[in-house]
């Protein structure tokens, strides 16, 4: 991950220049965009963050994809039928799907692939997100060395794939967008270098290859020639920069460095709209900021804590004045705009005025054995941005009013999510969350107890726990959203993860490039983009 107080390193930027020569000699066109930041990782199997998934829809394609639009269409399945009881779905592969070294791709390719993820061995982080498939949970929760035999997808030839359900599952394509659900190649699988650096042994079957991965520099893709459309794609290269330090990549795109940004500095937000005009785009996103509050830590594992830090923090102030009006204040887990859904679960005291909510936060944290001298003392980790900075230090400020010293722990994208993902120690932390899907699901599943690899404050409920059960094995759409909602009012209400603001897809983008829209996924594929002469 890029650290803001480095730069790429001589060699590699004079190698990148040579490359970026060749190809305008050439007449290829190259596409710069910045990224979140550096993947730890870009096997689709142990991914697990924006920056990473932005990669992968360039490099790998699943049986469906979203397009420009955010709308599900085919991707490597030219079409797909599904039972009359909606658990089994047969899936028509392309024929004229290949590896990047030119080897046909088969259905086999999948059944593969889907092991992969689920078998425990791997250490899937997102293993959980395939457990409507049959016997996916069982086996990824059974002891390591179960047979993998016996889950649900199958190959019954080269070009027809199987996937058998535990239950009918309303949003099972777009769940399969999802990195979780990229292929891998097999015979290159364990033996190639996913981690940061390593290109050797790379085989993919998206629309561009892995040609250069330089961390802190740059990671630089080319069109791979075995796509199936590649002759509809129009960018030749595109190389993809780590941008976390925000009025840095802002500078770099009015200098022409960039064509695209994934994120602008708030507080800059206004300026840029006056000097770029429709340049600078903003858009909703299915997606919430959260502060992660420790639950299995003390004093956090005490609700009356966990209330006092949420009813102090200004959202409205934070929204408009920190992050210039371009997110939403937000007072529930699930943000608007979600499928399958009715309505949003939002904490009691939104109407309230700030001095009210000060009043009764300073009276549970008296209860809770602080204040008249005992201050409560938190340490706030997030990651590298302006952004990040402002709103933590605007928090911290409105804490303080009640009694908290806060101390800041910074650090660069990749630490802070390896961190937490690892089971670091902390006692607050900034996260936010991505929909996976559109689906209230994919937001509450954050909060199972079994789920360790995202319940990263540790937090449990067995009436949760059983609501979500329950609403798994509901057929009725209605019935299961109503069985959510009463889930989510539940996590609203003892706020494990203190939601503070919805996001909003926030983009800087160059008039020379075409094809761009923003969507509620925040999907950006290169391969429906072209930049003009």
């Amino acid at each position: 991950m890029l650290d803001v107080t480095r730069r790429c390193a001589p060699l590699a930027f004079a190698a990148l220049l040579t490359t970026l020569r060749s190809a305008a000699a050439q007449g290829a066109t190259v596409f710069h965009r910045g990224n979140d930041g550096d993947p730890e990782t870009l096997d689709p199997h142990r991914t697990s963050t924006v920056a990473e998934a932005h990669l992968l829809r360039d490099l790998r394609e699943g049986l469906v994809i979203h397009n420009m639009a955010g709308e599900v269409v085919p991707g490597v399945a030219e079409s797909w039928t599904t039972s009359d009881d909606g658990k089994l779905w047969r899936f028509r592969l392309r024929s004229d799907a290949k590896w990047s070294n030119g080897e046909p791709f088969k259905a086999s390719d999948f059944v593969y692939s889907f092991r992969r993820i689920i078998n425990p061995e791997t250490g899937a982080k997102y293993a959980n997100l395939l457990f409507p498939v049959r016997n996916a949970e069982a086996i990824h929760k059974a002891a390591t060395g179960s047979s993998l035999d016996g889950l649900g997808v199958r190959a019954p030839d080269e070009r027809t794939l199987e996937i058998e359900l535990e239950r009918p599952t309303p949003y099972l394509l777009e769940l399969l967008t999802h990195q979780s659900a990229l292929p891998v190649h097999r015979a290159s699988a364990a033996k190639a270098r996913f981690d940061p650096g390593g290109t050797e042994s790379w085989i993919t079957n998206g629309a561009y290859e892995l040609k250069e991965f330089v961390p802190n520099s740059h990671i630089r893709l080319d069109r791979n020639p075995h796509f199936h459309a590649a002759s509809e794609v129009k960018i030749d290269t595109v190389i993809f920069y780590p941008t976390p330090d925000l009025a840095a990549a802002a500078r770099r795109f009015q200098a022409g460095e960039l064509h695209l940004t994934t994120d602008i500095p708030a507080d800059q937000f206004k300026e840029l709209q006056r000097k770029l005009g429709d340049q600078v785009r903003i858009g909703p996103y299915l997606a919430t900021y959260f502060l992660i509050v420790n639950t299995a830590k003390q004093p956090f594992d005490d609700p009356r804590v966990r209330r006092a830090l949420s009813l102090q923090i200004d959202r409205d102030f934070i929204a408009d004045s920190i992050w210039g009006g371009t997110m939403l204040p937000a007072y529930g887990v699930i943000p608007p705009h979600i499928g399958n859904y009715g309505e949003r679960a939002e904490m009691d005291f939104r109407y309230e005025s700030v001095l009210e909510r000060e009043e009764e936060a300073k009276q549970l944290l008296g209860a809770a054995g602080f204040g008249n001298g005992v201050p409560l003392n938190i340490e706030f980790r997030f990651n590298t941005t302006d952004n990040n900075r402002n709103t933590a230090a605007a928090i911290a400020e409105q804490w303080r009013a009640i009694g908290i010293d806060t101390r800041f722990v910074e650090t660069d994208f990749r630490t802070h999510f390896a961190y937490l993902r690892d089971g670091g120690d902390f006692d607050v932390a900034r996260y936010g969350w991505i929909g996976d899907y559109s689906d209230p699901q994919n937001f509450l599943f954050l909060f199972e107890s079994d789920n360790t690899g995202f319940n990263i404050g540790r937090y449990t409920d067995s009436r949760f726990d059983a609501l979500m059960k329950l609403a798994a094995d509901e057929l009725d759409i209605p019935k299961r959203a109503a069985i959510l909602r009463e889930a989510d009012s539940i996590v609203t209400t003892d706020q494990p993860w203190i939601p503070v603001l919805h996001y909003s897809t926030k983009n800087l983008v160059s008039p020379k490039l075409a094809g761009f829209a923003q969507n509620l996924r925040g999907a950006i594929p290169t391969r429906f983009l072209s930049l003009k002469a």
